[in-house]
């Protein structure tokens, strides 16, 4: 995967290593150069300004060939009379024919000199200086002219980082601001004078992206909404004129088919109202939260579902977790209607897939990590673990459901949570048969 900010810091660095590593090299050559000039006019100064009265240095001993310890200054000075004479010769080195006047370079015993020559009135001098001994001085000279790079190539590499950094912070920025997004949330990215002009155009092209694609989801939301509206009254007035012929014997069929033919329009009288629920909650917009009684919501719930669970004799009922008081209400900021739905559709699941004699219980919770929510139990069969996720996905049904149902039921609450900012979890009892499906944070 390319990436713009190692490819920018990789070819920035490498620049920056060549240059300097280029104008090193450069620093230390010339550097040397002027310490090899600077040794030759030191030789010719030694020799300008030894004096006239130097008296005979000439020892028995035979000259070393360790150049370390040549003279106090690494500098071998030899002087002649005017007939040719050795008069003067520097303590334990070596000794070197004479040259002709001038500077030279010389290799004597495979050690390479500098050698400046100088005649004078009375006497010629000489000066040596082994290359060695020059190299080391020149070499710790130009290195320590190096040091101000040494310095500034790291706080350059530092600079490099900050500027990459702070050059790419609005792409990072616009990325975290795209990844907090709501899945629903199709708002145009704003727009104002922070943003960089090299990045403008992808904004505006992706705005215009978000868009379309706002356009195309409401008009799918409409359509969806409008076809499970019109379909609600049709289908309504078409129970009633069945329910009217049977009644005056308009209407006759054998055995139970007009009971399955009742039960075949109710099966699609509800899903047409599901859908037309889902269609509405996802074409609700982000609606101002107000507090809301979720005791009272509950005991409202559990009312409107009794005759369906005496019907098929399961215990239906409310209960308060502890701790609670006998008039604590269980506040919360929600949207009424919607969290009505969300309490429903989850009651409504638990009596659908209990069976006769079972129990569902509604339970109101509030913890001090969890905030305020509630619970609902069944001692149904349960959900397999491998479809406890998928049994929020719309028109999903597990391969061991019985009954009847459409499969909305559970996406509607789990899109009903989402809008809440919250999240519903399904799992199955432990220690004993059922589901529970929590939803707190309220």
């Amino acid at each position: 995967m390319i990436s713009i900010r190692r490819w920018l810091l990789g070819w920035l660095i490498f620049g920056l290593a060549a240059a300097s590593t280029i104008a090193g090299y450069a620093i230390f050559h010339t550097a040397r150069e002027e310490a090899s000039e600077l040794f030759d006019y030191e030789l010719r100064t030694v020799a300008l300004s030894l004096p006239s009265n130097l008296q005979s240095a000439l020892t028995a001993e035979q000259p070393s060939p360790d150049f370390a310890g040549i003279a106090d200054d690494l500098i071998v000075i030899e002087i002649w009379d005017r007939t040719g004479t050795p008069v003067y010769h520097s303590l334990k080195a070596p000794l070197l024919e004479r040259y002709d006047a001038g500077i030279r370079t010389v290799e004597r015993d495979g050690y390479r000199w500098r050698i400046f020559g100088l005649q004078q009135r009375d006497r010629f001098v000489q000066v040596a200086q082994p290359f060695s001994v020059r190299e080391d001085l020149a070499r710790h000279l130009a290195l320590r002219t190096l040091w101000p790079l040494w310095v500034v190539v790291p706080a350059m590499i530092a600079l490099v980082l900050l500027v990459v950094a702070r050059g790419l912070a609005p792409i990072r920025g616009l990325s975290r601001s795209l990844s907090t997004r709501s899945i629903d949330s199709l708002e145009p990215l704003r727009l104002d004078d922070n943003v960089p002009v090299e990045i403008r155009p992808l904004l505006e092209a992706l705005n215009d992206l978000l868009e379309r694609l706002n356009v195309a989801s409401q008009a799918q939301r409409t359509f969806v909404a409008d076809a499970a509206h019109e379909l609600r009254s049709p289908l309504a007035a078409l129970k009633l004129q069945l329910q009217a012929a049977s009644r005056d014997g308009s209407l006759k069929a054998e055995g139970k088919t007009l009971e399955r033919v009742e039960g075949r329009l109710n099966r699609v009288i509800h899903l047409v109202q599901q859908l037309l629920t889902l269609a509405r909650e996802d074409a609700s917009p982000a609606t101002l939260m107000k507090p809301v009684s979720l005791r009272r919501l509950g005991e409202q719930a559990v009312g409107d579902f009794s005759l369906l669970a005496e019907a098929k004799r399961i215990d239906l009922g409310l209960e308060c977790a502890a701790p609670s008081t006998p008039d604590d209400a269980y506040t919360v900021l929600a949207e009424r209607n919607s969290l009505g739905v969300l309490l429903n559709n989850l009651i409504d699941n638990a009596i659908r897939h209990t069976p006769e004699g079972g129990k569902v219980d509604v339970i109101l919770k509030r913890t001090l990590t969890d905030g305020v929510g509630f619970e609902v139990v069944d001692s149904g069969p349960g959900i397999p673990e491998r479809e406890l996720e998928r049994v929020l996905d719309r028109f999903y049904r597990g391969e061991s459901v019985q009954g009847q149902g459409s499969g909305l039921g559970l996406a509607i609450a789990s899109r009903i949570a989402q809008r809440h900012q919250v999240k519903l979890t399904l799992r199955n009892n432990e220690g004993s048969n059922g589901l529970s499906a929590s939803v707190m944070g309220l």
